[in-house]
């Protein structure tokens, strides 16, 4: 609860829980180009953001070859030799000819660890992501190469990079870290990012909304399955952990690139075949996975024919790749602590009853019971996107969902479009610090303050209904005491004591981070009055920072009770993006976000400080003004 008497400070919603998109409001009409740059190939689409409906689609193959090609239509136009530029400046004049297009949207394999939301592109963006081609030599490159030929040749319009990782931002250090030398991994920003995410959080939400269930509410296992695969364990609506790793090389086995693989047998292999860096990345990426075991390509169309025909090879690669996804589904039920949902997506998970039954057929302890008519006859198209194929009354629903990545892309590419052209309007959220207070119950202030006691209102708070109070308590814990800490008004049925990290370490306590109100399970404390002492069994939290809104603003935002989004400050060299922020909307709210006074000090939020909006780099930011602050 915010002090009485602050003044704002202006902060912005950066982006959406990951498993629910924010709303692009019906009144942004956009068609937007999604341009997804691959090393040797482009696919462009023209679409309405709101339907997903193409109104133009081209394919450029081969790039960087003699016999480069444009598919468009029932065309088959040669581009003789064209690199990613050259194939752009050909195709998109004939792609777009009598279409507006209002924005464009450019998949971005790898955001590394700066970008973890869609991000408006300038020049120092460019340059940022250029820094980024070695984490994902084989993709970056190709996406950045067309976003400078997009730009050069569409330079009027917004661009607006996604990225692949973003999606997978929210996971906990435990699921990102490698077990690795701390110097050498803050050296070299080792971690573990993931990838398909714009994939799987599309699959998520399709999911959630088949199942008429809000993704928050649910436990979903995406299965991303084609020539490039990973599994994804969402919970609350973000992804906690993920197959892919730092690069898209680790976890399932793919089309050519292994998957996990001991490291001692890449040294064992390095010694004995006498093959270099450039030669291991090769063997790994190129000559491995589905192509390495059956010898016959990666194509699992191809595999399966001949492994029906008898062939060993082709039969042991159908069985490790599904072996290997089995594996990661177990592991990520029990991560969540049990499962919804499973997904399947991509090609082989759309398209192969065969590999679906293969990795369900075992998967009846989770409560997952494969109807085996339903999986072959299951179909998704755009039109029907979402197929069922467990049991009837399976715990453990299966399905399999289409992706559209080119329409998530183009979703977001229009909402931060849009934005970027009305921030200062739409975007001021005032921000409050609130230090440590206490909420009481009738009881309890009458045994602190004597019988037939009322608390005392010193000062209205921001919020409609809710002042301080003259009264003040200690707070007494195991190993220290907080004196004259503020109770807070009007009176509850619930006592409730909220302090911050750095009072935890004062009091020696363990106090949960908390939604206000939500005191099951938590410790309790003491506190002494002038009356009396009440020992609390339950009510200490840490509350987590949240944004009170009214309807109205919850619509101009295109955000729901209970989202979870970020919040981008910009503090004189203090920049900080307030993630997991919640938001609760009430008619009986104003338009607020709080903080403790931790978190106040982290982003240098002090005396004098206040907002104004300004788009940068695709979230909004705090630029300081002269406004007052109470600092009590």
């Amino acid at each position: 609860m915010p002090r009485a008497g602050q003044s704002p400070v202006g902060a912005s919603i950066a982006r959406g829980a990951p498993g629910r998109r924010l709303a692009l409001p019906s009144a942004i009409a956009m068609h937007v180009l999604v341009v997804n740059c691959g090393s040797s190939s482009i696919k462009l689409d023209v679409l309405d953001p709101h339907s997903g409906e193409r109104l133009a689609t081209a394919r450029v193959e081969r790039v960087g070859h003699p016999d480069c090609v444009l598919l468009m239509g029932d065309a088959s136009i040669p581009i003789e030799g064209a690199d990613h530029a050259r194939a752009l400046a050909f195709t998109l004049p004939r792609l777009l000819e009598g279409r507006a297009v209002d924005a464009v949207g450019h998949r971005v394999v790898h955001g590394g660890a700066r970008f973890d939301a869609p991000t408006l592109l300038d020049d120092a963006v460019v340059e940022a992501l250029g820094a980024l081609s070695p984490l994902a030599p084989l993709h970056n490159p190709p996406n950045l190469a067309g976003i400078v030929a997009a730009r050069a040749l569409l330079p009027k319009l917004p661009h607006v990079a996604v990225f692949d990782t973003a999606f997978h931002a929210t996971m906990p250090r435990r699921a990102r870290s490698y077990a690795l030398p701390k110097a050498l991994v803050e050296k070299l920003g080792i971690r573990r990012y993931g990838f398909h995410g714009t994939s799987h959080a599309w699959v998520a939400q399709q999911a959630g909304r088949y199942l008429k269930e809000d993704p928050r509410a649910l436990r979903i296992i995406t299965c991303h399955l084609g020539n490039g695969a990973s599994v994804t364990a969402v919970e609350a609506g973000r992804s906690v952990e993920t197959s892919m790793g730092m690069t898209p090389l680790e976890g399932l086995v793919m089309g050519t690139r292994s998957g996990d693989v001991d490291p001692g047998i890449i040294l064992e292999i390095a010694r004995k075949e006498g093959l270099d860096i450039d030669g291991l990345d090769k063997l790994l990426n190129h000559r491995s996975g589905l192509a390495g075991l059956s010898g016959v390509g990666n194509d699992l169309r191809d595999i399966e024919a001949r492994a029906a025909s008898g062939d060993e090879d082709c039969r042991l690669a159908i069985q490790v790749f599904a072996h290997r996804v089995r594996k990661y589904i177990g592991a990520y039920a029990a991560v969540m602590g049990g499962v919804d949902a499973i997904v399947f997506t991509a090609g082989i998970g759309e398209n192969s009853a065969l590999m679906r039954h293969r990795i369900t057929q075992r998967l009846d302890f989770l409560g997952a019971r494969l109807d085996e008519d339903r999986n072959r006859d299951a179909r998704v198209s755009p039109t029907s996107p979402v197929a069922e194929f467990s049991e009837h009354g399976s715990r453990v629903r299966l399905l399999v969902v289409a992706t559209d990545e080119a329409r998530a892309i183009a979703h977001d590419a229009a909402l931060l479009a849009a934005g970027a052209q009305s921030v200062e309007a739409a975007s001021m959220i005032p921000i409050a610090v609130s230090a440590r207070h206490i909420h009481l119950t009738r009881e309890a202030v009458e045994t602190l303050f004597g019988a037939g006691h009322t608390l005392t209102p010193y000062k209205p708070l921001s919020q409609p209904g809710q002042f301080a109070c003259e009264e003040k308590l200690t707070v007494v814990g195991p190993k220290g005491r907080l004196a004259n800490v503020r109770v807070l008004g009007p009176e509850r049925s619930e006592c409730q004591v909220e302090i911050s990290r750095t009072d935890e370490f004062a009091l020696g306590v363990d106090a949960p981070v908390r939604d206000s109100g939500d005191v099951a399970n938590s410790p309790g404390i003491t506190l002494e009055g002038p009356a009396g002492v009440v020992t609390l069994a339950k009510g200490l939290i840490c509350a987590r920072r949240h944004i009170h809104m009214h309807p109205d603003d919850a619509a101009r935002f295109g955000v729901g009770d209970r989202d979870v989004v970020e919040v981008a400050v910009d503090t004189d060299g203090r920049d900080m993006i307030f993630g997991d922020v919640l938001i609760r909307v009430s008619p009986k709210y104003k338009l607020e976000m709080h903080l403790d006074t931790d978190e106040a000090n982290a982003a240098q939020l002090s005396g004098g400080d206040g907002g104004v909006l300004a788009s940068t780099g695709g979230s909004v930011r705090l630029r300081r003004r002269n406004v007052g602050f109470d600092a009590e």
